[in-house]
């Protein structure tokens, strides 16, 4: 399957990264003739020096015999293009980058015109992602699966917490709710636990459930659902617009304080429910002055890693309950989580995520099972997949328990039409059923590859 990326940005290189190492075909065309020569000599990959709007770039780049292009350079207007002329002289598949709010307000209109297979929008789905976030606050990170209907939730567990010293199987039998602990991680170390595994402070756990029964298992642990009201974002940015609308939407209040005056101007205008302040995050007076105390949650996301840090350590000193911050760099994630700051979130791995999931899904197109969801949790060494069966075959209406499945894999979650399923030996998958997969092996493409 050849596979051409324009742009080699940091979603771009996060992709190229992946996905040659998922062996696929994959050519890289970008303008910077040194940043592309760094890709070419720490990834098998061919490059190509030019712009991606240019036919004769995209012609000897191999465009016309491509599956699949995927522009995701920094300006919308140039994906959308390199898009249009990549469909028209031969690309199978496109996806573009798209990030304008008023650009994604007509997204169905350009998708048509465009014959775009798949159009991404990393700020939005950041957002929505921050958004699940600030109203689960007890979870470090919220993964959704069957259109929202099942919950993947991690969070770290306690000194004082009751799980503390207690196996899975004493908790199954204890609290008798229908939840599964799908993936435990213990310093370096990360597992898919089975009944016996004890959980101990300081483990981060990631539990799957419907939203109800994760709600309903975390009152039984103790942990009280704050309701959040007051929120404020650091930066002024397309996230914090999507954010700020959806927050405002369903009732919060929402402060932003954004440094550049144009930009405070322009998010006055959209967002007239929004208290916008003119001024730096970064000055620890200004955000005394603006109530940082009595906030319920802290969001920072500005475009510096370091100004995002700062400031939520020094929202953490000033005693925020929920603190949310947006870092573009992988190897800073783990230092951060030392320093007490679980909850990160970054545009370039949910951009990432949905076009893995598009392009697993198109490659087992064929097979027994759709990819319909995909994400990587614990460093990018987890897998969770939710799988859509289209047919019958050698493991469905078989109960799972006469099933072997290969090691570091689990079944951890079935959704039956209207019914939520965590699966017990008795269960079986069947035809239609959604099914949610958790892996430590990559390249899954199909529910048979877990099996022995």
């Amino acid at each position: 399957m050849k596979i051409v990326i324009i742009g080699d940005g940091k979603v771009g290189y996060k992709l190229t990264r992946q996905l040659s190492a998922e062996d696929y075909d994959v050519v890289l065309i970008d303008n910077n003739e040194e940043k592309l020569g760094e890709a070419m000599n720490r990834m098998d990959i061919i490059g190509v020096h030019g712009e991606g709007g240019d036919v004769e770039v995209q012609k000897s780049a191999g465009v016309p015999e491509a599956d699949l292009v995927i522009a995701c350079t920094s300006t919308d207007e140039c994906n959308m293009l390199s898009c249009l002329i990549a469909k028209r002289i031969g690309a199978q598949h496109t996806i573009a980058r798209v990030r304008n709010p008023i650009y994604y307000r007509q997204i169905g209109i350009l998708k048509e015109d465009l014959h775009l297979s798949m159009a991404v929008n990393p700020e939005m789905t950041m957002a929505e992602e921050i958004c699940r976030l600030v109203l689960f606050p007890n979870a470090s990170k919220i993964e959704t699966f069957v259109k929202g209907r099942v919950e993947l939730i991690e969070f770290p567990v306690s000194g004082d917490s009751k799980l503390q010293g207690m196996s899975l199987a004493e908790m199954y039998n204890r609290f008798q709710i229908k939840v599964l602990v799908c993936a435990a991680e213990r310093g370096d170390d990360v597992v898919i636990p089975d009944g016996d595994y004890v959980v101990q402070a300081g483990d981060r756990l990631h539990v799957a459930a419907s939203h109800k029964d994760i709600d309903q298992f975390f009152k039984l642990l103790g942990y009280r659902k704050k309701k959040m009201k007051n929120v404020i974002i650091c930066g002024g940015g397309r996230s914090s617009f999507y954010l700020a609308l959806q927050l405002t939407n369903i009732g919060m209040q929402v402060k932003i304080i954004e440094k550049i005056r144009g930009k405070c101007e322009g998010l006055c205008e959209t967002l007239p429910k929004v208290t916008v302040i003119n001024g730096d995050a970064t000055n620890h007076d200004l955000l005394i002055e603006e109530g940082i105390q009595d906030a319920d949650a802290f969001i920072a996301l500005t475009g510096m890693d370091e100004e995002n840090i700062i400031m939520s350590l020094f929202a953490k000193s000033q005693g925020v309950s929920k603190i949310i911050l947006k870092v573009n760099e992988d190897q800073r994630v783990r230092m951060i989580e030392d320093f007490g700051l679980d909850s990160v979130v970054s545009a370039k791995t949910v951009t990432a995520d949905a076009i893995l999931s598009y392009v697993r899904a198109w490659r087992n197109s064929q097979g027994s099972a759709n990819v319909e969801t995909m994400y990587q949790l614990v460093d990018e060494r987890v897998e969770a997949l939710e799988f859509i069966v289209k047919a019958k075959t050698r493991y469905t209406d078989i109960p799972l328990k006469e099933l072997s499945l290969k090691p570091n894999n689990l079944i951890a979650c079935i959704a039956r039409k209207w019914r939520i399923i965590i699966p017990n030996g008795d269960d079986s998958i069947q035809v239609g059923d959604n099914v949610i997969v958790i892996t430590m092996k990559k390249q899954i493409q199909d529910i048979e590859d877990i099996l022995l």
